[in-house]
């Protein structure tokens, strides 16, 4: 064991294996020679890992270190006291295989526990057989000899003399021939019983593992693999003590808390909020062979917000900076992104008491209780600043003013090709508690719907609008917009029409958002503002030098909800585009365990845009957002010649009066009514094509639809 111990030194790289079987390198760090043991280190990935291993299975994996180490004592130094050279040469010529001294051969038994179990079989019966004479010349000390065969186990552990060895000293190797062999039965025997107690302990082990988690949990395994990840996260969340950046374009993340129909399901949270600019997404996998992992994918933004932080929190670092910038004469706008149910009401307008909503508590609230705060400060105080509201929701590109009984409104471009929506109520307010009222009663009426994430979700986009006038005229505008939750198309492709329909113009108008968002940032010559009536609204908000914008993607953190978390973050991520390795130096510390993730997470993402291609450009999609297209063009215009036909209705019926006269002028009457027919038949016959395009549009989007709820089934 001294021998061994000294050619186990730190830093030597050997083979080891694992309790499941996998054999890797390692380092030996450090070795033990009272335990007869080393401490070796290795990593799997970005994760270091240690384990105490015996001498006895670093020989067994590592055996170049026994035929080396059998090599290096010179021979001499276990040879047993020779005749004369005269005795020596009176016997004949043989080579004889000696036995060691007691304490040498106990000492090499144990290393022979450390030689391959075939090996050692094949040693095993080699001893057995009946030593042969071998024919070998004169003995040299530094040559290494071989035989023609397989070389016995006395071979390699024992030193050979040469010719004219006492007869005594052979007999007695003889003798020992079973000795031996019981030594090596003995260490096979020791080191079989020592694999069976490491596999008993370590299925102890996991079977002790198993226990802290409850297995009745659906996807428990996933479950355990997450919490032990998050074991190794120093996370690093966001306090009211930190600095507020300044973005021109800010976007941020929040993750909400399981709700109750998660925790209902026993839903695991695979969403990580690791430090305050890092979302991770712990994305469940299957390899060909079934075998589960964990797809760690990270994205960086500029704030993220764990479940635990609260909306002052987020209103600090998100909405907070934009309210000073309307007083400098700026426009601002906040938007609330995120699937269906994933708490952008919550977060907009409020906590939720069971049906009720508390107002007083979310970035409406916040906002509107700054700009109160600011203007009385001796700084605006005395710019005569008066504070507007108007609050309005999008739904199906139609606008509602939701301070007006939900009124149908307007959006046109005047002579100076501004927007206007025609018709909108501004309402004066004088303090916070006036802007909740309106809140509440806006709420209250606002359209919402039954989806599969929720049973009372909002499918409009709500606009709160702040509006600073002096002297009439517009000095700042502060637009905060709580957006419909976004589905995948073929999700609602199962749905009736009108849900289709609101799926269709949602996803329109939030992927034209992103876009616009992006041609600002980024400086393009061309923003498609009149791609949706949301964009097209908000243009006032987006252009100038002293516009700012904020976005806050929410996440969903069920497992259920994994797919669209992620094209939640995608979104997110495109409208800003930051790496999640271009942090700090505490976040790339952070990040160590993770440095492989972008590398990892290549492939997938490329199979998972693949897949999203495919549905998005096959034939059935495209027609179906085509028609979703054509029926929402339609409409708007089939609805505008009915309004003029309502509209001339009211000339025919001056023109029965006209015949009520007694002395009415008959020629006059006849001329009007031939140009009354004129111009109605003109409009009754294009209201009649506009009709029927929109019945054929309508059969198209529903025979899409089916063709693409076929196919899915087909594909399950």
């Amino acid at each position: 064991m001294d021998l061994l111990s000294s050619r186990l030194v730190n830093g030597l790289v050997i083979k080891i294996m694992r309790s499941n079987g996998a054999v890797h390198s390692a380092n030996i760090t450090a070795v033990d020679p009272e335990r007869l043991s080393v401490h070796v280190e290795w990593k799997e990935g970005s994760t270091g890992k240690a384990k105490e291993i015996p001498f006895a299975d670093v020989g067994t994996m590592n055996p170049e270190l026994l035929e080396a180490m059998y090599e290096m004592p010179s021979v001499k130094e276990n040879m047993p006291p020779q005749r004369s050279l005269a005795s020596q040469n009176s016997k004949r010529k043989t080579v004889s295989r000696i036995p060691a001294p007691k304490e040498a051969l106990r000492g090499r038994s144990i290393k022979m526990a450390a030689i391959p179990e075939t090996l050692l079989a094949n040693q095993e019966m080699e001893l057995e057989a009946t030593p042969q004479p071998a024919k070998q010349p004169n003995f040299n000390p530094g040559v290494r000899t071989r035989s023609t065969k397989v070389s016995s186990v006395c071979d390699r552990l024992l030193p050979r003399v040469t010719e004219g060895a006492d007869d005594s000293t052979c007999s007695n190797a003889k003798n020992n021939q079973g000795r031996r062999k019981s030594n090596i039965v003995k260490e096979m025997e020791k080191m079989k019983s020592k694999r069976e107690e490491q596999r008993a302990q370590n299925t102890e082990l996991r079977s002790k593992r198993a226990q802290d988690y409850d297995t009745s949990v659906p996807n428990w395994e996933f479950g355990k693999m997450i919490k032990e990840f998050r074991a190794t996260l120093d996370c690093q969340r966001l306090s009211m003590n930190d600095q507020a950046e300044d973005h021109r374009i800010c976007v941020c993340v929040r993750k909400r808390p399981l709700n109750k129909q998660e925790l209902g399901k026993k839903e695991i949270d695979i969403i990580s909020v690791p430090s305050k600019s890092v979302v991770l997404v712990h994305e469940p996998k299957l390899k060909v062979d079934l075998t589960k992992y964990l797809e760690n994918q990270a994205f960086r933004f500029d704030y993220t917000f764990d479940e635990s932080a609260a909306n002052d929190i987020l209103y600090r670092f998100t909405a907070r900076p934009l309210v000073q910038s309307i007083f400098e004469g700026g426009k601002a706008t906040c938007f609330a992104y995120g699937q269906t149910g994933s708490g952008k009401t919550h977060t907009m307008g409020g906590d939720f008491l069971g049906k009720s909503q508390n107002v007083t508590n979310g970035v409406y609230a916040f906002a509107s209780q700054d700009v109160f705060l600011l203007l009385s400060q001796p700084r605006y105080e005395n710019m005569d600043l008066e504070v507007f509201v108007t609050f309005f929701e999008i739904y199906n590109g139609k606008v509602f003013d939701l301070l007006n009984k939900k009124a149908k409104l307007r959006v046109l471009e005047d002579a100076k090709q501004e927007v206007q929506v025609v018709g909108l109520v501004e309402k004066e307010v004088s303090c916070a508690e006036d802007v909740f009222k309106m809140i509440e009663v806006g709420s209250a009426c606002r359209t919402s719907g039954q989806t599969f994430a929720n049973s009372s979700s909002s499918r409009s986009h709500a606009c709160l609008q702040i509006i600073l006038r002096r002297g009439g005229r517009l000095h700042g505008k502060f637009s905060l917009v709580d957006l419909a939750g976004n589905e995948r198309g073929a999700d609602t492709a199962s749905a009736d029409r009108i849900t289709r329909m609101e799926g269709a113009e949602i996803n329109r108008s939030l992927l034209a958002l992103k876009e616009c968002i992006r041609a600002l940032g980024q400086n393009k010559a061309h923003t498609p503002f009149r791609e949706s009536k949301l964009t097209q609204i908000l243009r006032d908000s987006f252009i100038g030098e002293n516009s700012r914008t904020c976005m806050i993607a929410m996440l969903s953190p069920g497992f259920n909800s994994c797919e669209y978390s992620l094209n939640t973050l995608r979104y997110a991520d495109r409208v800003k585009e930051l790496s999640p390795h271009s942090a700090d130096d505490a976040d790339n510390q952070q990040m160590e365990t993770e440095n492989d993730v972008e590398s990892q997470s290549e492939e997938s993402e490329s199979q998972d845009d693949l897949s999203l291609k495919d549905e998005e450009l096959s034939s059935d999609m495209n027609s179906f957002q085509a028609a979703m297209s054509r029926i929402g063009e339609l409409e708007e215009k089939t609805v505008e010649d009915l309004r003029d036909m309502v509209l001339k209705g009211l000339e025919w019926a001056k023109l029965l009066e006209m015949t009520e006269q007694p002395d009415y002028d008959m020629e006059s009457f006849v001329s009007q009514l031939e140009y009354h027919l004129q111009e109605g038949t003109k409009g009754f016959i294009a209201l009649s094509e506009n009709v029927s395009s929109l019945r054929m549009a309508m059969q198209m989007e529903e025979q899409a639809s089916k063709q693409i709820c076929k196919k899915r089934k087909a594909n399950k």
